[in-house]
């Protein structure tokens, strides 16, 4: 087949492509290596892909949990509650506004205790939920960094706001369900985690990724039992599931009255699908498993990442950050006065002496500063979705390739 005159000539067009698996559905006690590796190598021969060294093959942290059978009951939350605050009064604070996510947990702490007190960080959650917009904020001369507010007089500035893509009034939902739960519940809004001290010395942290703060500042102001929701179920409970390093965090609503939780110990199942591929193929992959990506919706203003981390197990070659050259930067810049076959020849020369370790240098300014793990995971979670495609797996192909890759 001729070439047109002026076609960019490169023996390969293509760059990184994302390819969405298709799996059998997994239940507890499935063999997930196994069931990984024959998808993809199904895939590539269905697809005509061929497997090729330093692609990468995600799994979502739903797959590896359901196999592990990683899962906990309300009853095995609320005992696990009861046991560390003594079935008394509860400050609960800082929690996600989610249905999915936290709701069922809820349901758990509030069934463990006699009262709990609900503190909401406002005008949003700690990823980006909003209870009310800055602008109403700015409207009734609140100020989020100081003001406390009650049940009362918040309902007296802003009603009863309703969530922009489910509908829900989270704050009515969340007091609701706590009183179902069998506890007292009283509701205050804060984003100093010390006020909740004036209403209890017992607190459950809630929050994901500023957890650690949350509970050294508390315990510096006097609090006596503090815990996070990474130390609910972070040991069986009545023959639970449980995760060590994460507890409830990371959980997801398995059924009405059941958690499937984080999964634990995920570099096994990577290292084992990484050696299959390569027996089966000669071909050296890499190999992670994934939740939750790490971007910013710009509407809903929601941060996608409710997972206490994008990847909680990969093989050692996802390691690092990216280490690459802004092209427009080197167009633009360095070799302003060049075009056609000499631009390209000068841009790969550039690229193949490029050093190994480019943070602070212009040429890398404006690539993303992000680790390779949290970069692959969020294209992952956009690939694979949250409903019903039913690509659990994803294979990517040409990620650490460049502009000289041929």
């Amino acid at each position: 087949m001729g070439q047109s005159k002026g076609c960019f000539n490169m023996s390969r067009m293509i760059g990184t492509v994302s390819r969405g698996v298709r799996t059998p559905i997994i239940r507890s006690g499935d063999d997930i290596v196994k069931i990984v590796t024959d998808s993809v190598l199904e895939a590539a021969q269905d697809d005509g892909f061929a497997i090729r060294d330093r692609d990468i093959i995600a799994m979502t942290e739903a797959i590896v949990a359901r196999a592990q059978g990683n899962y906990a009951s309300v009853q095995n939350i609320a005992d696990d509650v009861r046991a560390k605050f003594g079935g008394e009064t509860v400050g609960v604070i800082f929690p996600i506004l989610s249905r999915n996510r936290f709701a069922i947990c809820l349901r758990g702490i509030a069934s463990g205790a006699k009262k709990i007190v609900l503190m909401l960080s406002y005008p949003s959650d700690e990823v980006g939920n909003h209870l009310v917009s800055l602008d109403a904020l700015d409207e009734k001369g609140i100020n989020p960094y100081s003001d406390v507010l009650d049940l009362k007089k918040y309902r007296e500035l802003f009603g009863y706001e309703k969530h922009t893509f489910t509908g829900v009034d989270y704050v009515e939902y969340y007091e609701n369900l706590i009183k179902e739960s069998g506890a007292e519940v009283e509701i205050i809004f804060a984003n100093d985690c010390r006020a909740i001290l004036n209403y209890t010395k017992n607190v459950l942290c809630c929050d994901i990724h500023s957890r650690q703060r949350t509970k050294r500042l508390l315990k510096a102001a006097g609090a006596e039992k503090v815990f996070g929701l990474d130390e609910i179920l972070n040991a069986p409970v009545n023959g639970s599931g449980y995760n060590e390093n994460y507890g409830l965090l990371g959980s997801n609503k398995a059924t009405e009255d059941q958690v499937k939780l984080f999964p634990r110990d995920c570099q096994p199942v990577v290292d084992a699908i990484q050696a299959k591929i390569l027996e089966k193929t000669g071909k050296h992959v890499e190999v992670m498993v994934y939740g939750d990506g790490a971007f910013k919706d710009p509407i809903g203003k929601i941060w996608e990442l409710a997972d206490p981390v994008v990847s909680p197990a990969y093989t050692s070659g996802l390691e690092g950050t990216p280490n690459e050259l802004k092209l427009k930067y080197l167009a633009d810049n360095d070799f302003a006065d060049l075009s056609g076959e000499a631009l390209k020849a000068a841009i790969k020369d550039k690229i193949t002496q490029k050093d190994g370790d480019l943070v602070g240098q212009m040429v890398s300014e404006g690539t993303t500063p992000r680790r390779l793990t949290d970069l692959i995971g969020s294209l992952c979670d956009l690939t694979s979705g949250s409903g019903d495609k039913g690509t659990p797996v994803v294979y990517i192909q040409g990620y650490f390739d460049n502009y000289t890759t041929d």
